[in-house]
């Protein structure tokens, strides 16, 4: 009988969010006896404290824009932590295509928010809101000091464009049900990662000749469903551009 697939987590965030914090919490509430985790960490990330309570801790890399990774071995579960320096999307683009080349099973995205680099620095709002388009979690953490109107208003952002995306508020790293955040369910508004593409209408075939076609019938064309967030012009440049997360972060030590 062959071995089931690992369940793949991808985490997002900007660094210093407290991501691997809040997930060494997921990770020893939300796993059963008898799972094997393995916490992929991007080699750009700063060492924490927090690293020595992540089970089977290694690194991965970029090589040649794809995702360069250690093998997944027996693991269970696979938690893959972004570089938080980067481009998120030019990463989950690189995720897609390791992940069908180590046979992986996209479980959940999972976005820890940065709430006081957030509200500090608007234009970041346009950064969250391409995370948010792919996440099925956003935990709101680092919110010390942060204005209450300000967390109400972000979490509402979403909520009155009905993304399905579960949304909670991180308490000293921890969450209220771990078990519940790593639930398989997909609540993405995003369709890259499906199984299936989903199809869009892309020609009505309203210029078709009439007489080619029979009584009631209509030509219709459909393609498959462009992500926004990976639509790109003729030179590549991408058609939503997101800003540049560096400028807002203090030095890498």
């Amino acid at each position: 009988m062959p071995a089931a697939q690992p369940l793949v987590y991808l985490v997002l965030g900007a660094a210093a969010s407290g991501r691997r914090e809040v997930l060494a919490d997921l990770i020893a509430g939300g796993l059963e006896a008898g799972d094997q985790p393995l916490v992929l960490l991007a080699e750009s990330e700063t060492a924490t404290v927090a690293d020595a309570r992540l089970p089977n801790l290694q690194r991965w890399c970029w090589s040649e824009g794809g995702v360069q990774a250690p093998a997944l071995g027996g693991a269970t579960h696979v938690f893959l932590i972004t570089d938080g320096r980067s481009n998120p999307i030019d990463q989950l683009e690189a995720s897609k295509a390791w992940l069908e080349t180590v046979g992986g099973e996209l479980a959940r995205i999972i976005c820890v928010v940065h709430c006081q680099l957030a509200e500090k620095n608007p234009p970041l709002l346009v950064w969250y809101d391409a995370c948010a388009h792919f996440a099925d979690v956003l935990l709101l953490n680092r919110r010390e000091g942060v204005e209450n109107k300000w967390l109400s208003d972000f979490q509402n952002r979403y909520r009155d464009q009905f993304y399905p995306l579960h949304m909670e508020l991180v308490k000293a790293g921890r969450v209220k049900n771990p078990a519940l955040i790593l639930e398989t369910e997909a609540r993405r508004m995003s369709h890259y990662f499906d199984a299936e593409p989903n199809w869009v209408i892309t020609d009505t075939g309203a210029d078709a000749d009439e007489e080619e076609l029979e009584d009631g019938e209509e030509e219709v064309e459909v393609s498959p469903e462009e992500d926004p967030y990976l639509a790109q012009w003729a030179g590549g440049r991408r058609v939503k551009e997101l800003p540049d997360i560096r400028k807002y972060l203090p030095p890498a030590e």
